[in-house]
């Protein structure tokens, strides 16, 4: 890419979205492109209609976003670049003038429902709760709404779609991030010094001992794993693919070397991208 050249990034959209927010705090000056979900956005990089993607990857109350997962560990070859995380407050919307007694439905994102369950479940315990591609598209759902309806998303989205805010945030516990990743088809190829690498790996046979073997290829190499956890494979029931953040650039010598190790204990092992940490609000 050309220093001249406005990177082009897609994002999962409408406008309004949280993930708008990362991908301007990312890049303020590319050319953004919504799209209506993580599958679409790894897409258009895949095919070159954009040069980066940004999606949510993990979120502090509900844990990981599956179709992200699910999108890196089995619909592309694309890897992080960066990661962003950023704090989410969520608001509740809805027409000007709609009043919050009169309220039957409320859309929003799966994630944000769930940041908000406490919330729904005092305030709201009979209405319909409708899950939405993304809160900016919760936001549209529920201004077209031939019943008196609310969504949950950014301020921003507020002021995009002309929505009136009727509480703030929201959700059940005031500390409340989400981590975003933007992936690209190279990831960061220099170590900082303050880097992360993500992989996932799956066994071809089920044996006593092969997940213990896997960590102490890292435990013997004092490497430090920020989170493991694991996905169904989505070959057969009870197979699974586990997942691991750890600290370090791939290229660094003792990551390196326990990656190696690893690939001798597993059937696949699946390098997802080395990337700078976000530390202390900002990027290392």
């Amino acid at each position: 890419m050309t220093a001249s050249k406005v990177k082009r990034i897609a994002y999962l959209g409408p406008h309004g979205t949280y993930t708008e927010e990362a991908a301007l705090l990312h890049d303020p000056t590319a050319h953004m492109t919504p799209l209506s979900s993580v599958l679409a956005v790894a897409a258009a990089v895949d095919t070159g209609m954009a040069d980066e993607g940004v999606m949510a990857i993990e979120n502090s109350l509900e844990g990981s976003v599956p179709d992200t997962l699910d999108v890196l560990i089995h619909e592309s070859r694309l890897l992080i670049r960066r990661e962003l995380v950023l704090p989410i407050n969520h608001q509740l919307m809805a027409k000007p003038g709609t009043s919050v007694n009169d309220i039957q439905v409320i859309y929003s994102h799966p994630q944000s429902l769930g940041q908000c369950r406490r919330f729904l479940e005092r305030c709201f315990p009979k209405a319909q709760l409708m899950a939405s591609l993304s809160n900016a598209k919760a936001v549209e759902e529920a201004k077209a709404s031939p019943v008196p309806a609310a969504a949950i998303a950014p301020k921003r989205a507020a002021e995009l779609y002309g929505m009136a805010i009727l509480a703030s945030g929201i959700q059940d516990h005031p500390v409340n991030v989400t981590r975003f990743v933007v992936i690209a088809h190279e990831d960061s190829p220099t170590p900082t010094g303050h880097d992360k690498t993500s992989i996932c790996f799956s066994f071809d046979r089920d044996e006593p001992g092969q997940l213990y073997g896997v960590m102490g290829e890292f435990a013997q190499r004092a490497i430090n794993l920020a989170k493991v956890e694991s996905r169904p494979s989505k070959e057969t029931l009870g197979k699974y693919v586990f997942l691991i953040d750890m600290e370090g650039h791939r290229l660094d010598p003792p990551v390196k070397a326990a990656l190696e190790g690893v690939r001798k204990r597993v059937g696949m092992l699946k390098i997802m991208g080395s990337y700078p940490r976000f530390r202390n609000g900002a990027p290392a």
